[in-house]
């Protein structure tokens, strides 16, 4: 069984062979904007954290070198380690030849090095070793050596020399890219922009706007703009800092990948953990487990989209309910809505989970605090499946609470042998909550009636021995 989500096979051939969000679509239109603005552009995915983006823009590069396109990926997080994002950079477009020998890329390292912060043995010993040519390396360290730091700090102070520096640097940019990318513009994606440290990011985007920005180089940032924006006002140390303004002088255009369907990922997630494993031996013959499999799917689509989980979340939730589905056995009762609406409190919710736990407050306290939690806007579609969520809960919560308060009532029987409820639920909105009252005199009369919740808490929490599904 498969505990952890692993990176997804991007065939060569068809990098969206094993895509199950359908986002071919969106790389070939992107592909197209590509190819109507071939002179250069600045493009940012922007998406929250955990949306696969990442996964996206791995297959889309896939994709356009299919086309012929020339691409670069550069990771900024794993490269925030070095103080000068020129470094990193230039490493990368330093890898389009395999000639150390290239006189256009040594010429574009001793521009560099003109307009760099770093000292320029530093630049020279990061990059050009890798390469160029050690007897070409060897002349401009001897070179570099006459002086270099002085040479450096008159270059910065002298701003005319400076200014004629970068000219120079992108005109032999440019020049480069040319010769290396077969008429087609260079695609460059930079991933995990908003997870670097906030100067770094800052600086990068400073150098891909100021620096790099010529024809022929189409930059692809892929960002969760909210947070790259708290690192620019990190890095200013102000809160008044306007971020979504600061990055409009850096992107040219935004792009947001749709989410998709619920139940397209849903059904993707309850494949790849095999939870057919579990349910395909859950006894079919008992009536109420035999449409576990189905409530579980029906339900997990529901909490998904009313509370805009992203695909990481998603993912993390299944993974734990295959672990925790270990640990019943076929005969189990899971009460399959209830069971996934836990494993969402622990992670989103923890203090109210924390009170199901410690049963040290009534079922209306649990039943104030799921209020704040159960979306008001329900369809009305959906509307019975979180009044059945509501009541289960409460009635398991009311089994295990009332262990150790033997006098709380949540409902009694008036003279007709009628329910009446002691307790305020909120999702139904039925005259004297018949709705809810119906689920609970069900859940009475069923076998499983008296299930504590503890017997959902402790497999949620691995507590419990693992059994073979």
């Amino acid at each position: 069984m498969i505990l952890k989500h692993t990176d997804i096979e991007i065939p060569a051939e068809e990098p969206f062979k094993n895509c199950k969000l359908n986002r071919k679509g969106y790389a070939v239109a992107l592909t197209s904007i590509v190819d109507s603005y071939a002179d250069g552009f600045v493009l940012s995915l922007n998406n929250p954290w955990g949306t696969g983006k990442s996964t996206f823009i791995k297959m889309w590069k896939t994709h356009l070198e299919n086309s012929q396109y020339t691409t670069l990926y550069f990771n900024a997080w794993e490269n925030d380690f070095d103080a000068d994002p020129m470094v990193a950079l230039m490493s990368e477009l330093g890898s389009l030849t395999d000639q150390k020998t290239d006189e256009t890329f040594n010429s574009l390292i001793r521009k560099a090095a003109v307009i760099s912060h770093s000292v320029i043995p530093g630049l020279l010993k990061a990059i050009a070793a890798k390469y160029v040519d050690t007897e070409v390396l060897g002349n401009l360290l001897t070179d570099a050596g006459k002086g270099a730091s002085d040479l450096l700090r008159d270059e910065i102070i002298d701003y005319t020399k400076k200014k004629n520096g970068l000219v120079d640097f992108k005109a032999e940019l440019e020049k480069y890219i040319k010769e290396h990318t077969n008429g087609k513009p260079l695609v460059l994606f930079i991933d995990e922009l908003d997870r670097c440290r906030p100067s770094y990011a800052v600086e990068l985007l400073e150098q891909v706007k100021h620096f790099f920005s010529v024809s022929g180089i189409v930059f692809v940032l892929s960002i969760d703009k909210a947070q790259l924006g708290n690192a620019i006002r990190g890095f200013y140390g102000s809160e008044q800092i306007n971020s979504t303004e600061y990055l409009r002088r850096f992107i040219d255009l935004e792009f947001i990948l749709p989410e998709p369907p619920a139940n397209v990922f849903v059904e993707y997630l309850y494949n790849y953990f095999s939870f057919d494993e579990y349910f395909r031996h859950v006894d079919r013959n008992n009536n109420e487990l035999s449409h576990d499999k189905e409530e579980f799917i029906k339900y997990s689509n529901v909490l998904f989209t009313f509370n805009s989980l992203t695909l990481r979340q998603q993912e993390k939730m299944f993974s734990h309910a295959r672990v925790a589905l270990r640990t019943f056995g076929t005969r189990n009762y899971i009460f399959p809505s209830v069971f996934i609406f836990l494993i969402f409190l622990k992670d989103f919710h923890s203090e109210l989970y924390k009170k199901l736990v410690l049963r040290k407050v009534t079922p209306q306290i649990i039943l104030d605090d799921l209020s704040k939690v159960i979306p008001t806007n329900i369809f009305k579609d959906n509307q019975h499946i979180y009044i059945i969520v509501e009541a289960i809960l409460i009635k398991l919560y009311y089994n295990y609470y009332s262990e150790i308060n033997y006098e709380a009532k949540i409902y009694e029987k008036d003279e007709a042998r009628n329910t009446k409820l002691l307790i305020k639920p909120y999702t139904d909105s039925s005259e004297g909550f018949k709705n809810f009252i119906n689920i609970i005199d069900h859940f009475n009369s069923r076998n499983g009636g008296d299930v504590k919740l503890s017997h959902l808490l402790n497999k949620i929490n691995l507590l419990d021995n693992f059994q073979n599904l």
